[in-house]
């Protein structure tokens, strides 16, 4: 269960005066950064979630950043911005540059996870498209039907027909996701490649954040 505004405000000066570190993080990694700060023990990090259809409306993101900062700021040492640019063309490093905040390096979550220097590396994937743990599960919800192809699967060729191959980036070692991405793959016509990442560059980052 992800930290409400009460939970966070609990905290409130006396998070401040013990370092805590808030994370304000994409929804969509909710899960995997959850798992991390246990694995981890790294109980002075608080996490608070955006909404994960911002994916969908990436021109939204560097806004909502914006406010989740301005709104929690007071209360923690830190603050560190769980997400990559994810679409927003630059703007939300310039935004957290202005607002004295960090956040993580790379395009989108589709590199970090795989690590940026490794996925910078595969210049012939252009035509692949990626799957991560979240997006296999939220699969219909993230990509069939905001695309209307549950609705006009006549689409998919005209939508998919320069890719060629969906990659399944794993962040977990899961049969039945595994068998999951593979129906996806065959629901969208494109050849399929299975490839754990784990956590990649994402724990590196949080990592980091956690040690100061």
């Amino acid at each position: 269960m992800l930290p409400d505004d009460t939970a966070l405000a609990k905290h409130g000066f006396e998070a401040l005066e013990q370092g805590r570190v808030l994370l304000i993080a994409c929804g969509a990694l909710a899960r995997e950064i959850l798992a991390l700060k246990k694995q981890n023990s790294w109980a002075h990090m608080d996490l608070t979630c955006l909404p994960a259809n911002l994916h969908l409306y990436p021109e939204q993101i560097t806004e909502a950043v914006e406010a989740a900062v301005i709104k929690h700021r007071t209360a923690y040492e830190s603050i560190f911005i769980v997400y990559a640019d994810c679409g927003t063309g630059g703007l939300l490093k310039a935004k957290c540059d202005e607002l004295g905040v960090e956040m993580v390096s790379g395009p989108h979550c589709y590199s970090f996870f795989e690590g940026n220097e490794r996925f910078q590396a595969h210049s012939e994937e252009i035509t692949a498209f990626y799957l991560t743990d979240f997006l296999v599960k939220q699969f219909d919800a993230f990509v069939w039907r905001p695309m209307g192809l549950d609705r006009h699967p006549e689409l998919r060729d005209m939508i998919f027909g320069n890719y060629t191959t969906l990659v399944y980036q794993a962040q977990t070692l899961d049969k039945a996701l595994q068998i999951k991405a593979q129906d996806c793959a065959k629901k969208l016509g494109l050849a399929y490649e299975y490839r754990f990442t784990g956590y990649g560059d994402l724990e590196t980052a949080l990592r980091t954040q956690a040690k100061r």
